[in-house]
């Protein structure tokens, strides 16, 4: 299988992450998310959150440090399989 070009970063609280989370998502909460994040440039990054408020906030961060990135909003509307 080739290896994702993307990765999805669930910006929620890992309790929540915990509950249910889109499937090949990857939990950073997003008042963590600083220069130290090691995350791949080369691939584009997705975030979502609940309601859409961190995952903006986690959108902001990611693109100031160089990083592609893309807001998904809220967890609910995402239509993407989930675990």
């Amino acid at each position: 299988m080739a290896e994702k070009e993307y990765i999805i970063v669930d910006v929620r609280t890992k309790e929540e992450y915990d509950i249910s989370h889109v499937k090949d998502a990857i939990n950073i909460p997003y008042d963590v998310i600083d220069e130290t994040i090691d995350l791949d440039k080369d691939k584009n990054i997705f975030v979502y959150c609940k309601s859409g408020n961190r995952s903006k906030i986690a959108y902001n961060k990611l693109t100031s440090l160089g990083y592609t990135v893309y807001d998904l909003g809220a967890f609910e509307s995402i239509d993407l399989p989930k675990e």
